[in-house]
């Protein structure tokens, strides 16, 4: 980390080389959120391919994938928030080291990647949505066919009861 790090912050006492492990924890947990969050844009493809097949099952099934995916990085980004919180308060004096510009961009790249996901997921839900709206529609049509089919069996084959009534006045 330079040659500052012995250096301490103005108010803070916390040493550059005190950080270090920091950082260095912080782009583990980051590559790992990574390597989860291209798990998660895999899957909300297929998710999105499996929507517009109309393929139910197969949705169901990567929706628990994704679930599995989701707890594990939950759990990292819970371990990682007490890292992000000092590494925050320490910006100003961790603003000119290397690795720390490098773990800046990775976190930027991790933010990129959720963004992509959420429009991916978008698309996903809009497709689910057209298919709900054209099933309700298919239901509302098959419905209507019902009841005019039924209206016309009424009137071209009546109940029996009616047809005993004229066999027995005829």
């Amino acid at each position: 980390m330079g040659t500052d790090g012995q250096s301490r912050s103005a108010g803070r006492g916390v040493r550059l080389s005190e950080l270090a492990p920091l950082v260095d924890q912080y782009r583990a947990g980051l590559e790992a959120e990574m390597t989860l969050l291209h798990r998660l844009e895999a899957l909300a493809a297929q998710q999105r391919v499996a929507t517009e097949a109309g393929d139910y099952g197969r949705m169901t099934r990567l929706g628990d994938e994704r679930d599995a995916v989701m707890s594990s990085l939950v759990t990292v980004e819970h371990g990682l928030k007490p890292i992000r919180l000092a590494l925050a308060e320490a910006r100003d004096q961790l603003a000119d080291v290397v690795e720390f510009q490098e773990v800046t961009a990775l976190h930027r790249n991790a933010a990129q990647l959720v963004t992509a996901i959420l429009a991916s997921d978008r698309h996903s839900r809009a497709a689910l949505q057209k298919a709900e709206i054209a099933r309700r529609f298919a239901a509302q049509t098959i419905e209507q066919g019902e009841n005019t089919l039924a209206a016309y069996r009424r009137v071209v084959a009546p109940p029996f009861a009616n047809a005993a009534l004229v066999n027995r006045k005829g």
